[in-house]
């Protein structure tokens, strides 16, 4: 590499990238080049500036990560002010026989000025200092940290199942979510790195004292023995200077000490500290005004500071009053209006006779806030959030849903239609957060048990107040909105089917006629009329397999459309040309797809029974119908308890009607074909349905 590309480079890094390491060498530097008096000036001054600014910055943070760099700012604030003792310990020591300004006029200042030049007083200022920063700040902002770090660390999973659960109901997309577990990742990595951060301010804290009695003890022995000095000269220059030093020292680790405390003991809020003190501490005239009654009943005793107490009463009262009217400041009534005359009855037409909606949302009225903007309520965005999510997945739009209140329903309830009919109905808080058992908890709730209404899982309705807690102990919490607007993504992911109609398979197929439109002309209406093309796309919906890749579809069906007119055998054809896509959405990237298969005796009765049977296999036997129906049931709990996806692959002839007795008897299970089995996939047989053999079948 030329000199030309090395200076490009730097040029590159530029001065941001060449601070830290510049900051670094100047401590080290510090440490052993001796500095002169004015230099430890300039350093001392801006130091005490550094701990000033970052305690308001902390001050004015709204959230921790916001100023997520502050556990290393500490180390660096930290390792500046040991620097400056061992710069400074030196000049005391080498030139504290020459007077009280050997070191630096900061030292000399403090020295004098703060403790009035006697070195007694400032020894006990500087012991107190110090224990109110060891034991009081440091200690309990240390504690803090640990236990921050701790239930922070304990909490990842369940935030993580929260970020999940937003996703998979379409109120996130794939950006916010990775965005918000980069977030909880960084709250992690902050309070692990907060609670190592309070040990160099404890350890700064001791080697403060251990300097204060080194430099004393060095100072008497040198003043003394080498430059002749009495015993009380001695102790007064170097005593001052040491405890000047300490005090210039010790003032900005006070402050360093306490914006850590107040950055692990706050909690996020979208004002800083100042206001969220000045809303909670004087929220409510009650407190100021018992407050003031016993200022005035202090005051009022004899022999004490009367004038203080009564004046403080005073403020405490006047305040509480401004607060009380302040509350009480009447709302602007609004004008009654006047009464109009009823307006005249018109004759009826077909315009009053108003059609069903395809969907819709009835909620009781005490959750009409949900549904409120002006109220804060943000389901319908998140139900905007659903119809995106489902759209993209299930390529087509998912029409809107009609939201209005029932006051039929009982106030915490509400109610999902499909085309008017009731699809589902469940009660909720608006004011709670359900907090779900994912199947292990590490401890119990104080709440409303219940049960989740979308998957019927477990579930306690708890106060906001104890998220976190729950989180801590495993449990998947989210707010009324979302537990609304999860359980609608499912209704309507299972009811996908019953939206897709008529025009809205027209428009799938003018919007692929704009990038394919001689295959369009050619399958539409030349080849397949609309209505089988919308009965194959429900089919497929049904089933729960998407529709966005509409020219695989089209083209399939162009090619297959000239053998059979059928909708059952031309959806059994499209789903194999969208077989990689149907297994891929079934079992992700794995290789080996695990399945459960029928005995081949079971599966030739069928066979046989749908080749000879003109109702096809609705009328075999009842009681071999029950037994396969108990066993499909009893195959897919397994399979799911061992954490897989229920999958059944049977012959390709007998697949429709196996999924659709599927669907009753074990709703989870997903029936394949094996011509759908992609060519770069494996299946292993984990169970055989109707062997008598309880041993599992080797993999196939």
């Amino acid at each position: 590499m030329d000199a030309t590309a090395i200076l490009q480079n730097v040029k590159q890094v530029g001065a941001r990238g060449l601070g830290a390491p510049l900051v670094l060498l100047m401590l080290l530097a510090m440490v052993v080049i001796p500095l002169p008096p004015v230099m430890l000036d300039l350093f001392f001054t801006f130091n005490i500036t550094l701990s000033l600014v970052v305690m308001l910055v902390v001050v004015y943070t709204r959230r921790p990560l916001e100023f997520s760099v502050f556990p290393s700012l500490l180390l660096i604030a930290t390792l500046l002010r040991l620097a400056l003792n061992v710069a400074s310990t030196r000049i005391v020591l080498l030139e504290g026989h020459t007077g009280g300004d050997a070191a630096g006029k900061v030292i000399e200042a403090f020295g004098a000025f703060v403790i009035g030049g006697n070195y007694a007083v400032g020894l006990v200022v500087f012991l107190i200092l110090v224990i109110i920063n060891f034991v009081v700040v440091t200690k309990g902002a240390g504690r803090v940290s640990e236990v921050s770090a701790r239930f922070t660390l304990d909490a990842m999973p369940g935030k993580q199942m929260a970020i999940d659960a937003d996703l998979n109901s379409g109120l996130i997309d794939q950006d916010q979510a990775r965005s918000r577990r980069e977030e909880v990742a960084q709250e992690a990595d902050f309070y692990g790195a907060m609670d190592g951060a309070s040990k160099f301010v404890r350890g700064d804290a001791i080697a403060g004292i251990l300097i204060l009695l080194i430099n004393i003890i060095g100072g008497l022995a040198i003043g003394m023995a080498q430059h002749d000095l009495d015993f009380s000269t001695a102790l007064q220059n170097y005593v001052l200077l040491t405890i000047g030093d300490g005090l210039v020292a010790q003032i900005p680790s006070l402050l360093l000490s306490t914006s850590a405390a107040i950055i692990v003991t706050r909690v996020a809020s979208a004002e800083d500290v100042g206001g969220q003190i000045v809303n909670q501490l004087f929220s409510s005239p009650k407190a100021l005004a018992v407050a003031a009654a016993v200022l005035f009943l202090m005051g009022s005793i004899p022999g004490m500071p009367n004038f203080a107490f009564l004046t403080l009463a005073a403020i405490a009262a006047g305040g509480a009053w401004m607060i009380w009217i302040r509350q009480r400041e009447p709302e602007a009534e609004p004008v009654a209006a006047e009464p109009q005359p009823a307006p005249e009855q018109r004759e009826l037409s077909w315009d009053d006779v108003q059609p069903v909606d395809l969907i819709g949302l009835e909620v009781g009225y005490r959750l009409i806030p949900l549904v409120d903007r002006n109220q804060g309520g943000q389901l319908m965005n998140r139900i905007k959030g659903v119809r995106r999510k489902l759209s993209q997945e299930l390529g087509f739009l998912i029409p809107s849903v009609h939201i209005r209140d029932n006051l039929d329903l009982s106030p915490n309830a509400y109610r999902v239609t499909i085309n008017g009919v009731t699809a589902a109905e469940a009660d909720i808080f608006s004011d709670r957060d359900l907090a779900i058992n994912p199947g292990q908890v590490f401890g119990e709730l104080q709440g409303t048990p219940t049960k989740d209404p979308t998957f019927g899982l477990e579930a306690v309705w708890i106060d906001p107040e104890q998220k976190d807690h729950a989180q801590t102990l495993g449990y998947t919490v989210v707010d009324a909105s979302t537990v609304v607007a999860t359980h609608l993504s499912e209704i309507l992911h299972n009811h996908a089917h019953e939206f897709l109609g008529h025009e809205e398979a027209q428009q799938l197929f003018d919007s692929l006629a704009r990038s394919a439109p001689k295959l369009v002309e050619d399958l539409l209406p030349k080849t397949l009329s609309l209505g089988v093309v919308t009965k194959i796309l429900q089919n497929l919906l049904e089933e729960h397999v998407s529709i966005r890749d509409i020219r695989t579809i089209a083209e399939t069906l162009a090619e297959q459309a000239p053998r059979s007119q059928d909708p059952v055998t031309l959806t059994a054809a499209v789903r194999v040309a969208l077989s990689r896509g149907i297994v891929q959405q079934l079992i992700g990237s794995y290789e080996e797809i695990p399945v459960a298969v029928l005995d081949s005796g079971l599966e030739q009765i069928l066979l046989q029974t749908f080749q000879t049977s003109e109702e096809g296999l609705a009328g075999f036997e009842p009681g071999l119908a029950e037994r396969l129906q108990q066993a499909l049931a009893e195959t897919g709990a397994a399979m799911e308890q061992e954490g897989q996806e229920s999958v059944l692959l049977v012959a390709a002839p007998i697949r429709p009607w196996m999924a659709r007795f599927a669907k009753h008897a074990a709703p989870g299970m997903h029936v394949l074909s094996y011509n759908e089995i992609p060519d770069n996939r494996q299946i292993r047989v984990i169970s055989t349905i109707g062997n008598t053999n309880p041993e599992t079948k080797p993999e196939g």
